[in-house]
């Protein structure tokens, strides 16, 4: 088996998670590679690669049948389905054996499959439990001692059931044989002279803005252009029938020797656009060219003079002439989504891309102070500028989370809410300012049903954002609703799959689900993106934790020992591994380190160690701190062991969680 790469492939439809989760377990407690999307991509999003990958090279495709297969006609199973069906059309020297499973009492006459699923013989495991005996069949069908023509025999042998009269013949048994034997030339030969790769099929209308350079001559500039290019792109991500890769995704081939060939398939866009940006002192010149990914030639291109205050116009013209070269319908006033919450003062717009530039690289208080400044000074220039508004409400709300003091923090988000209120009193229909104010009200003043409202409108605005989608997808999930709250970071994975961020909340959102095996492997996903983010290690300790996988749980968090995540991961596993002196030891530098600030996390502490008086005076500390941590408590698996207790019900009464 160690020869074999994910040597079985799992297909199902969402709900039948835990059917699947149950297989994937019997067969990887045999040895059997297996692969069950934990981290890519489900339920309608975009078609991921790394699916089209694992399909491609997989021995075995076993597709689960259930009342929910039958239930959705579309669905990313149903892609799965099909591109396994067309492997077994085009490449028969390494076709999948398929191996139809059904998990509940759907009847196989009355299932709605493929007609190359009724070609098989199907299994029945209901609810996924896995006897030895099926285990065994997978075993000898992955079994190395099989030769390529005993392969093929074998999946012969394995549709004698659904085409049992034809072997009552003796002529049809000599036709099969026949063309068995003569097919097999044909077979060595496209095994040995053809190696098939995947089909690069993109979405169609989907695109990603790589940074464009800095043509200025002064290295300084670079935040302009930078700045200038992400304005770009989110002038585009305004067009509801374009799909645009995010930012972090985009952005991280900058200075990178790639080609567009390979940046469009990493990032699973059809079409790629580039330029140069040189600014003078009171004129840009823009060039700007769209490549068709899939083909490679230019679908358009041109060079634009324009006045520095003509930015915004600037932009509505660049993302209009993308939308009809790139054929798409465009429905309302593109100017009117393109401009909204903008400046026309030239001062003012590169006040704020210096703000942005700040925030958006920030790794200390510094940074943050520096942001606020600038975004300070755009809004000084241009009283009107509700972006500059929104920025600065985001920023304050960042720098309030690490304020030393309740007074600092609580004039921190005091000043965040007005800001953000600002923003909206300008431009009601501003996405930013939307997800500026359901920020303030999830971390601030803990008012979840207003953060609600405002994430529910921001995604409405802005559905292509895979800010808004992180966001707005890991509330959801805090809040309970974790179908819409994984739903939404898969889509943001889809619009941003290099960000460690899009990842990140992936696996939180499937961790407070209770998906655990499932956040390991999104969070194994962050570690690989960025392996010096320290914080992932003791998040993945805490899905490894939530598994029962304790020394998995103490490996991943002593990778990182000194991080904070990891100590407070720490402080659990020791604790349930009988030591602890240790676990105590953990705790202390927790404390030393969060202070009275991190009191919602002692709690889930004492609560996992089965303390529950001081677990629930912690909890009261948390409180009366309004400490932000509480967003958590209406689904942390950590607080799992306090739910029956009176007081936590009352505090969890006095937070007014929404349904």
């Amino acid at each position: 088996m160690s020869g074999i790469s994910h040597a079985v492939f799992l297909s199902y439809a969402s709900q039948d998670a835990e059917a699947a989760q149950r297989i994937c377990g019997a067969l990887r407690a045999a040895g059997i590679e297996v692969f069950l999307d934990q981290s890519e991509l489900r339920g309608g999003d975009a078609w991921d690669q790394k699916i089209r990958h694992e399909i491609h090279d997989c021995a075995l495709f076993i597709p689960l049948v259930s009342r929910h297969t039958q239930e959705r006609l579309e669905g990313y199973f149903r892609h799965e389905w099909k591109l396994a069906i067309e492997r077994t059309h085009h490449m028969a020297e390494q076709m999948p054996f398929l191996v139809p499973v059904v998990v509940d009492d759907t009847r196989d006459t009355e299932a709605f499959v493929p007609d190359a699923f009724r070609a098989v013989q199907w299994t029945r495991l209901p609810g996924g439990e896995t006897p030895p005996a099926f285990v065994e069949r997978i075993k000898r069908l992955l079994s190395p001692q099989l030769s390529p023509m005993s392969a093929v025999s074998g999946a012969t042998a394995a549709i004698r059931e659904p085409v049992r009269a034809i072997w009552r013949s003796k002529p049809a048994l000599l036709t099969i044989a026949a063309v068995i034997v003569f097919a097999a030339p044909a077979y060595f030969w496209i095994s040995k002279h053809l190696t098939p790769t995947p089909v690069f099929a993109p979405p169609p209308h989907s695109i990603a803005v790589l940074p464009f350079v800095n043509l200025s001559g002064d290295k300084e500039q670079e935040y302009f252009s930078d700045g200038l290019t992400e304005e770009l792109l989110n002038s585009l991500a305004e067009i509801n029938e374009l799909q645009v890769a995010a930012r972090t995704s985009a952005f991280s081939f900058k200075g990178k020797d790639a080609d567009i060939g390979t940046i469009a398939r990493k990032l699973n866009v059809g079409a790629v656009l580039e330029g140069s940006v040189r600014r003078s002192a009171n004129t840009i010149r823009i060039t700007a060219q769209l490549i068709n990914a899939v083909t490679g030639f230019h679908l358009w291109s041109k060079t634009y003079d324009r006045d520095s205050g003509d930015v915004l116009k600037l932009q509505t013209e660049i993302a209009t002439s993308v939308a009809s070269a790139l054929k798409v319908t465009l429905l309302g006033d593109i100017a009117a989504k393109v401009e909204l919450g903008g400046t026309r003062n030239p001062a003012a717009f590169d006040a704020y891309l210096r703000g942005a530039r700040a925030y958006g690289s920030f790794h200390d208080t510094k940074d943050l102070t520096a942001a606020v400044a600038a975004y300070t000074e755009a809004i000084r220039l241009d009283p009107q500028y509700a972006l500059a508004f929104a920025g600065r409400s985001v920023a304050l709300s960042a720098a309030a989370g690490d304020a030393g003091t309740a007074a600092e923090v609580r004039d921190g988000y005091d000043k965040a809410q007005a800001d953000a209120r600002q923003a909206l009193a300008l431009a009601p229909d501003l996405a930013q300012a939307h997800l500026a104010l359901a920020s303030v009200s999830e971390t601030g003043t803990l008012d979840f049903t207003q953060a609600g409202e405002d994430y529910a409108r921001a995604l409405a605005l802005a559905p292509g954002n895979a800010e808004v989608l992180r966001l707005s997808g890991q509330f959801a999930a805090l809040m309970g609703h974790f179908d819409t709250g994984i739903a939404a970071a898969r889509r943001a994975v889809v619009l941003d799959p290099l960000a460690r961020a899009s990842h990140s909340v992936l696996g939180f959102t499937l961790y407070v689900a209770r998906r655990y095996e499932e956040a390991v492997g999104a969070l194994a996903e962050v570690i690989s993106l960025e392996p010096d983010y320290n914080a992932a290690y003791g998040q993945r300790g805490l899905a490894y934790y939530g598994l029962g996988d304790l020394e998995g749980a103490r490996a991943s968090c002593e990778t990182r020992p000194n991080a904070w995540a990891s100590q407070w991961c720490l402080s659990l596993v020791y604790e349930k591994l009988g030591r602890h002196a240790d676990a105590e030891a953990q705790f202390s530098k927790l404390k030393v380190y969060g202070g009275d600030s991190a009191a919602y996390q002692y709690a889930t502490v004492y609560a996992q160690w089965g303390n529950r008086a001081k677990a629930l005076e912690w909890l009261d500390t948390a409180l009366r701190l309004r400490d932000p941590g509480l967003e958590n408590l209406k689904t942390d698996p950590l607080m799992d062991p306090l739910r029956k207790e009176p007081r936590f019900q009352a505090v969890m009464r006095e937070l007014k969680f929404p349904a």
